[in-house]
């Protein structure tokens, strides 16, 4: 394998003379090369409108999202990418819905205590059942739950979570250490890893064979309130799994902290002094002695298909190695009316512009020289449910993933101009990141990380699902920070993301907008072009740095690139 930065005086020759051809050279910072912020505006214009009633995954809109992102596909000269030869896969969703007749109870010597579901708790399931049922489980207090070789830590010390309840920490070890604790430093401070998503904490419980996991919810270590854990109603989505009893514990869910508190207090145990303990490479699992909890509620799931769109401009030379551009079609359909009567959430910024960058940097290449290596395409179904779409496809991929040279991802691209930066989500994960800051300074632009490293944006975009199987990603977001805009500078970055998280993010006031100034957003758009460009050269493959915790998974099939 060639890593990123072998060969670099040959690489810079290569890439000067694709700037030189693209016309994007050094200092010119408001160029966007072959890509056009006009037909960005007029393909967002399109897919944000009334008659796609939001673009929900099996909703009213779907089929018609679909044959309008085929059109393009074939506008701009791909080829079919997906099923049998079409241009879809089919990804078969299941929703679950919890009835309000949940009944948790904690179990205590001679005294029970009932948990409110909503209030003091909220969990779900997703497996396919009617009614679950939990009497009297053992639970097991394991920290924060990590299992993560790469910085010699592990958790579990072996710990038999069969038939029990595990009981986690929000985030990872290094969120809260303390000055002169070991462990300071060890997980990125702040930054949040992936072993600090409940989503990895569910996961790893269901590989160990707990029936059940509880995660003790606290607003600064997960990075919103106790709103959001509720905000689904009891409503949740999964891809159809083929084995979910294995893939997915019975129950799942939150408890609140001032209730863990009392719930381990009920074992004599004191939750600050575990968290303290938790730090502690030396921790070792907790069982609560003498404390239980059962569980009684019924649900509804019912199954429906929706679909990714994949186009393909297949390689000259190596058309098994890919590089595959990434975004979501889908929004959030129709809603509550906001207060001037409208009820579509439209999905303009999020992210109906990161499919029409990802047809445009189609476009472009179709105009250059044909790539070696192939191109792919995919618009992703369900990503505002959880990564479904792309998760579907990560599990059952139409290219294989070891010889997928890295995803490229666009989710939320700012609307208020040139920037002298470009903000990168994720830093310090892998040798991407690197050919993004050369590409950016041949616009005369600078690489800002992402302001708020805390809330893992990194794990919360679709690119994830292929990182988490290995494939080196990059991922633009507008919402990782302010860009310091040409006009108004860092101000006025910052105050574009305050606005439209405070008042559109997943709002009817997320549409199109005529005064829009999207230059920025195809500097953006064309940064991704580039790179992927010099990707599509055979012999160079982007690694992990060191450290991250998708190494190990790539470097487990790099005999498939040599």
């Amino acid at each position: 394998m060639i890593p990123w930065n072998a060969s670099k005086p040959t690489r810079l020759t290569a890439l000067a003379a694709a700037a030189v051809l693209l016309g994007a050279g050094v200092g010119q910072a408001q160029d966007s090369g072959p890509i056009d912020p006009a037909r960005l505006s007029q393909i967002v214009k399109v897919l944000a409108s009334d008659a796609f009633a939001g673009r929900a995954p099996g909703g009213p809109g779907e089929k018609k999202t679909l044959e309008y992102l085929i059109s393009q596909f074939k506008a701009v000269g791909l080829e079919p990418g997906g099923e049998k030869g079409g241009w879809t896969q089919k990804v078969p969703l299941i929703r679950f819905q919890m009835k309000a007749n949940a009944t948790l109870k904690v179990v205590s010597g001679d005294q029970t205590v009932s948990l409110r579901q909503g209030q003091e708790v909220m969990v779900n399931t997703q497996r396919p059942v009617k009614r679950v049922k939990i009497d009297k489980a053992p639970l097991v207090f394991v920290g924060y739950g990590v299992s993560a070789a790469e910085r010699e830590w592990d958790d579990f010390k072996g710990v038999d979570l069969r038939g029990k309840i595990a009981v986690f920490l929000i985030n990872d070890p290094d969120f809260e250490a303390q000055p002169g604790e070991a462990v300071r430093g060890k997980f990125g401070g702040q930054a949040a890893t992936y072993y600090a998503r409940w989503t990895y904490k569910f996961e790893e419980a269901a590989r160990r064979g707990a029936i059940g996991a509880l995660i003790i919810h606290e607003t600064p270590g997960a990075g919103y309130g106790w709103s959001t854990v509720t905000a689904g109603n009891g409503q949740t989505f999964d891809i159809v799994r083929a084995q979910p009893d294995k893939e997915k514990v019975l129950m799942q869910g939150w408890i609140q902290r001032d209730a863990a508190a009392v719930l381990l207090a009920r074992a004599g145990l004191s939750l600050e002094k575990l968290k303290a303990d938790a730090r502690k490479a030396s921790f070792e699992p907790v069982s609560l002695k003498g404390v239980s909890l059962s569980a009684d509620y019924t649900l509804t799931h019912s199954r429906a298909d929706s679909h990714n769109v994949i186009g393909r401009l297949p390689g000259t030379q190596r058309p098994n190695e890919s590089i595959m551009y990434g975004g979501h079609w889908d929004a959030y359909g129709l809603g509550p009316p906001d207060a001037s009567g409208n009820k579509v959430r439209h999905g303009a910024v999020d992210d109906a512009i990161g499919l029409a960058g990802m047809i445009e940097i189609a476009r472009a290449f179709q105009q250059g020289p044909k790539p070696a290596r192939s191109i792919l395409f995919a618009a992703w179904t369900a990503e505002e449910p959880g990564l479904l779409g792309s998760e579907y496809y990560g599990a059952h991929p139409l290219q294989p993933l070891e010889t997928m040279v890295a995803n490229l991802t666009m989710d939320i691209l700012q609307t208020a101009g040139p920037s002298r930066d470009v903000v990168l989500v994720g830093m310090g994960q892998n040798e991407l990141e690197d050919a993004l800051a050369e590409a950016a300074s041949r616009q005369g632009r600078t690489l800002t990380p992402d302001a708020k490293p805390e809330r893992g944006l990194f794990y919360r975009a679709d690119h994830f699902s292929l990182a988490k199987r290995g494939v080196p990603v990059l991922l633009l977001m507008g919402l990782g920070g302010g860009h310091d805009l040409v006009n108004g500078g860092r101000e006025a970055g910052d105050r574009w993301v305050a606005d439209y998280t405070a008042r559109c993010y997943h709002q009817p006031c997320d549409a199109w907008r005529s005064d829009w100034d999207l230059r920025g957003a195809a500097q953006d758009v064309q940064l991704l072009y580039e790179i992927g460009r010099e990707l599509a050269s055979p012999g160079r493959w982007p690694e992990w740095k060191p450290g991250s915790e998708f190494k190990g998974v790539r470097d487990r099939s790099a005999a498939a690139r040599k």
